[in-house]
């Protein structure tokens, strides 16, 4: 069972390459939940389960026009959650290109993201 230090650096690895489908494949737990900071048209502000997880973060790909650049902070690790800041300079399709950033939460259980939780 990997810990959560070892998630932490693997999650940062697939996301610096913005690889996030394989983040999730890779070390999502079949129950897992992704929480948005609000509903939008596109996304609902909660996502249960590894398969819809998976289908949101390819929805959002399919959306990406381009992206330019992408900066992961160094991640804050406790007994149990990673925390990390990312900024996205992308363009959405039928969308002004923009600067995203968040910070994106997760708390791990038995060797597994359980959870994710974006602020804005």
């Amino acid at each position: 069972m990997k810990t959560t230090t070892e998630i932490a650096r693997r999650l940062i690895e697939l996301c610096r390459k913005a690889d996030f489908l394989t983040a999730q494949k890779e070390l999502y737990a079949e129950e897992v939940v992704s929480i948005e900071p609000h509903e939008t048209p596109a996304f609902p502000k909660e996502t249960k389960g590894l398969k819809a997880v998976n289908e949101k973060i390819q929805k959002f790909t399919d959306m990406t026009e381009e992206l330019y650049s992408i900066h992961v902070s160094e991640p804050l690790i406790a007994t149990n959650a990673i925390a990390i800041a990312m900024t996205m300079d992308i363009k959405m399709k039928e969308q002004n290109r923009s600067a995203m950033s968040e910070l994106c939460v997760y708390e791990v259980k038995e060797g597994k993201i359980v959870s994710e939780n974006f602020f804005m």
